[in-house]
């Protein structure tokens, strides 16, 4: 048998979040399929995969920093850490914040919050150690009580059913870590196999738990953490189905905590990272629950992850933006077949035949994007997504057919990536060139998923090349342009991304660039304002269209944080 750690100590962690990250890529596709509460799009597997996964990745990242620092010679002060290894309080405070900055879904969100209970326990600074089986007690009852604080609404028979079990059964476990490992996860998988008859929703379906089912892969890990063996089918491992009898006659708790949700749910989900103090958060909270439901808000420190599903997702966002910073900001549209099964459960949903991804530059035209059907990446000023965070988000779009519009030249390398990255899981992904999020608004006004994917990528790529784009903004330093020498806090109106006019007055400016534009005619003008622009700009460049420009429509929206006071398109 392989040498496996006695204590919890920093290897221990590494040596877990990779063993999870494993687990969870095997039952990946299982949890996936089962998933049906509180919504059944197919993804609960997925989100627990890619928030363990970006876990994995900050203990790793804390592993080779102190590896160049061993390199170099520098050692660490602390007792249970040698030259080149971190201490335990270094794992598990990456492992929490990894797994809070990458939590995707409701279930993800919660075992983020799980995985932060645990690093509280684990890496308090206290005259005893928090290494030993006791202290891996001490953990799971933090996690589990932590996250149950971290819903707004607990129900029973989910995967919180299964963290509280799983910390009741460590409580009366022998001493050292992996017997208290193991009793933690036969608590588990005892609690995974009575969901079917704590949530109706789970019985119809003869399903148990999803998120639950993937707990038990991450204590099975923990397991072969300190054991340096897998747990066997014959301890207690449950089957992600279950059979009529074993769900029949049991008592259905559903009523516990909001219970299934009717039938008719919200359409969105929206998450997003929050910079923030408690009292703001407390506040958010209670908005939120107002708007919406499966509300989940973990975190801490100033840092804070939200999840809530509800119909009006520009409204979840501008509560955040009240509360503090949001940023990641995702909006998912939940199709047809998504919403809550309450009344006559049903299997996970077939993936959605098209959709449309979109990058965009701010919140308000993430909710205006996900109102129309897209599912969104925010891009925020120095903050461009990378690769991944856009095969991220085809995988939620969850379609067999996805249509990619980056909105922004300088995005096009990366989308051509994620597309060819989307293509190798089986998607078929058409890449739209658009060089602004006007275009993308006009691409995506044409879209029409019942029509054949090709002509549907051919009317939205026309529509785009027929809007032309500008925008104003304020210059940072002083530089060369096309339009002369432009000093800092000038203000730049850029037609297609070249500066053509240099002013000192943000609306004489942006009604010059206007009329640049309307000069070569026109049938439409969007206008997009950023947090920052003049009150009074929108009114004045509407009236200018409407004295000036026969038969030209203007349609307003607001952009949020955006980056550039104001967005213009012409078609």
């Amino acid at each position: 048998m392989p040498q496996v750690p006695q204590t919890f100590d920093a290897l221990a962690v590494r040596t877990w979040c990779g063993l999870a990250l494993q687990a969870l890529g095997r039952a990946r596709a299982e949890i996936d399929a089962i998933n049906v509460y509180p919504v059944a799009d197919g993804d609960t597997g997925t989100n627990l995969y890619l928030t363990v996964e970006s876990a994995a990745t900050a203990v790793e990242a804390v592993f080779a920093g102190h590896d160049a620092m061993g390199a170099v010679g520098g050692t660490s002060d602390a007792a249970s850490a040698g030259p080149g290894r971190p201490t335990l309080a270094d794992a598990v405070q990456a492992m929490a914040h990894g797994a809070l900055i990458g939590a995707r879904g409701n279930s993800g969100t919660i075992l983020a919050q799980l995985l932060r209970g645990m690093a509280q326990v684990l890496a308090a600074d206290s005259e005893t150690a928090h290494t030993d089986g006791q202290g891996l007690r001490l953990a799971l009852r933090h996690a589990a009580d932590s996250a149950r604080e971290a819903v707004a609404h607990p129900v029973e028979g989910t995967v919180l059913t299964v963290a509280s079990a799983a910390a009741d059964a460590a409580s009366g476990a022998e001493d050292g870590c992996g017997a208290v490992a193991r009793a933690a996860y036969e608590g588990a998988c005892a609690a995974l196999a009575a969901t079917p008859g704590q949530l109706a929703v789970l019985r119809r379906a003869g399903v148990v738990d999803a998120g639950g089912r993937g707990l038990v892969a991450v204590l099975a890990a923990l397991v072969q953490t300190f054991t340096g063996e897998a747990p066997g089918a014959s301890e207690a491992v449950v089957h992600a189905r279950v059979d009529d009898e074993a769900a029949a006659g049991r008592p259905d708790a559903g009523e516990c905590g909001d219970g299934p949700p009717a039938e008719g749910g919200p359409a969105f989900e929206v998450i997003y990272l929050l910079e923030a103090d408690d009292a703001a958060v407390s506040r958010l909270r209670s908005r939120l629950d107002g708007l919406g439901e499966s509300l989940v808000v973990v975190g801490g420190d100033g840092l804070w992850n939200v999840h809530v599903h509800v119909d009006d997702a520009g409204a979840a966002v501008e509560a955040g933006v009240e509360a503090g910073r949001p940023y990641r900001i995702r909006i998912t549209h939940f199709a047809a077949g998504d919403v809550h099964t309450g009344g006559a459960g049903r299997p996970p949903r077939e993936p959605a035949q098209r959709a449309v991804v979109a990058v965009v530059p701010g919140e308000g035209l993430a909710g205006l994007y996900a109102e129309a059907g897209a599912t969104t990446v925010l891009a925020r000023a120095g903050e461009p997504p990378v690769s991944g965070e856009l095969v991220d988000a085809v995988r939620r779009a969850h379609a067999r057919e996805v249509v990619l519009l980056p909105n922004d030249a300088e995005l096009r390398h990366t989308a051509a990536a994620a597309a060819e990255q989307a293509r190798t899981e089986g998607v078929r992904v058409a890449l739209i060139p658009t060089r602004s999020a006007v275009q993308g608004i006009a691409a995506l006004a044409v879209h029409e998923p019942e029509r054949r994917f090709d002509e549907d990528v051919v009317a939205m790529t026309s529509a785009a090349g027929a809007t032309r784009y500008a925008e104003v903004a304020v210059a940072e330093r002083q530089s060369w342009t096309m339009a002369g020498i432009c000093q800092a806090g000038d203000v730049l109106g850029l037609i297609e991304d070249d500066v053509a006019v240099i002013g000192s007055d943000v609306t004489e400016t942006a009604e010059i660039v206007l009329d640049r534009m309307l000069a070569a005619g026109g049938e439409m003008v969007t206008l997009v304002l950023g947090d920052e622009a003049p009150e009074s700009i929108a009114a004045h460049l509407e009236s200018r269209v409407r004295e000036s420009y026969l038969a030209v429509d203007t349609v307003v929206y607001r952009g949020g944080r955006q980056g550039p006071l104001l967005l213009i398109g012409v078609e």
